[in-house]
């Protein structure tokens, strides 16, 4: 028997006007940009006036949403249902156009020309080690300050590095007070000649090996980088502590989405535990793709156990037509009435298949589920020889139930491990589409399952 966790109401916290953000997490390939966008949908054609950020490159959420690109732009997704007053946006991170933006927004016209123009920026706004992150931070506060929605939805990169900007702050203020930025920072903030002698003197060294290693023209391009940027930094550090002060004010949710699997379920584990050391509000767990059965009263045991009876009986009428056909082959039928004693004997072979079908069939197959729906149509004998085919088709079909069942099975002791670790957290099962999300029905199908309706078992 399953453990049983809180339930995670989604549309209560969807429909609440308190919650202006909601941050999905979790590790990679588990529905978390399709939850995000699903949410999305979901709000919106309940009144709220939402925006989607992804920060995931992945190009799905576009493609769900109708849309032929995703940038740095919030986009209006058409087809939303708008009869309850909600509407849509959705956008994508665009990491270097965010960091120009900050550029142009935080310095004069001049400063930020030197600061777009210099190499070591364009280098750094398009790929160094944690501008993602804090750009991401950047991005969150720039549309909660707009206020033009009442509720933000963040789709965050995949693997763990999805927490990653929670340790934006601090990373930035770790790097702005290092000794190697404050060394480069010292020539400007001394002047002049003054400047360069004392850059000669307290980095003579340290210059001559950057020199070899970056080479000069870098080492220069990142001096008048620091330089220029200096006025900028305390700024960066300021917003960064106002954004992660808001993602642990109460408007906040964190969502983790992990898949029924043991190496998803540890991430969402790994997750749960560092947003509590953070002091982030965590809303539940979404445990996206569970399978399940209408015909879970037969046990994987019992439907293989069937399978197998079936299939002996399949073997044993072959067994006896291959018997009937070496007999009429031999001329064993009398002249009169040639092949009687064969069709006899092929006859009662059929009866005997159908009376080992009969005994095998579990309990729970009663006429009109699969056995007996399929025992009827070869005790028809309509086609001769349709019996043992029928009885291998049908043991096929158990067979597939069986498998079914041993994932059931399995996803189930899965979920009741990490239930067991940490029973106070909400969740919710989403049960899994037989194919892809393409379209917004495939987001509001999504949307259904989050909010607790499932359908019938996928």
């Amino acid at each position: 028997m399953s453990l049983e966790s809180p339930v995670l109401d989604i549309d209560p916290l969807l429909d609440d006007p308190k919650t202006r953000i909601i941050v999905c997490c979790g590790s990679g390939g588990v529905g978390k940009t399709t939850t995000a966008a699903a949410l999305g949908v979901r709000a919106a054609e309940r009144g709220r006036t939402a925006v989607v950020l992804t920060i995931d490159p992945a190009r799905r959420l576009a493609q769900s949403m109708g849309l032929t690109e995703l940038d740095n732009t919030p986009r209006e997704v058409a087809g939303i249902d708008r009869s309850a007053g909600g509407s849509l946006h959705a956008m994508m991170l665009d990491m270097k156009r965010t960091f120009d933006e900050v550029v142009v927004q935080h310095s004069d016209p001049e400063r930020a020309r030197a600061i777009l123009e210099n190499p070591f920026y364009q280098s750094l706004s398009a790929g160094f080690a944690g501008t993602q992150e804090y750009m991401a931070m950047e991005k969150l506060g720039q549309l909660r300050a707009q206020d033009a929605w009442d509720l933000i939805i963040v789709d965050t990169p995949p693997s763990r590095s999805a927490l990653d900007f929670l340790d934006a702050p601090k990373r930035l203020g770790s790097f702005l007070d290092g000794k190697f930025i404050k060394l480069l920072m010292a020539p400007a903030k001394v002047g002049g000649r003054a400047g360069v002698k004392f850059l000669n003197i307290g980095m003579s060294m340290m210059t001559g090996t950057l020199s070899k290693v970056m080479g000069a023209g870098l080492l220069r391009d990142v001096q008048t980088f620091v330089a220029a940027m200096d006025t900028m930094f305390g700024g960066f550090r300021t917003r960064a502590d106002a954004t992660y002060r808001l993602l642990q004010a109460p408007g906040t949710a964190f969502l983790v989405v992990a898949a029924p699997e043991r190496d998803a379920l540890r991430e969402a584990a790994y997750f749960v535990e560092r947003l509590a050391d953070e002091d982030m509000p965590l809303a539940g767990l979404v445990l996206n793709r569970v399978h399940g059965s209408g015909a879970d009263r037969l046990t994987a045991e019992r439907a293989l156990a069937a399978a197998e009876a079936l299939e002996e009986c399949a073997e044993s009428a072959e067994g006896a037509e291959n018997a009937e056909g070496a007999e009429n082959a031999e001329g064993t039928g009398s002249a009169e009435n040639p092949g009687t004693t064969g069709s006899t004997g092929g006859s009662e072979g059929a009866e005997g298949a159908a009376g080992a079908r009969d005994d095998a069939a579990p309990e729970n197959l009663a006429p009109g589920g699969m056995g007996g729906h399929a025992a009827g149509k070869a005790d028809s004998g309509a086609v001769e020889g349709a019996p043992d085919r029928t009885d291998r088709l049908t043991a096929g079909l158990l067979r597939l139930h069986a498998e079914r069942m041993q994932v059931v099975a399995r996803e189930r002791r899965t979920r009741d491990r990490f239930v067991s670790v940490h029973p106070e957290v909400p969740m919710v099962d989403v049960t899994a589409l037989p194919g892809d999300v393409h379209d917004l029905e495939g987001l509001r199908a999504i949307g259904l399952r989050l909010s607790g309706g499932q359908p019938a078992a996928a």
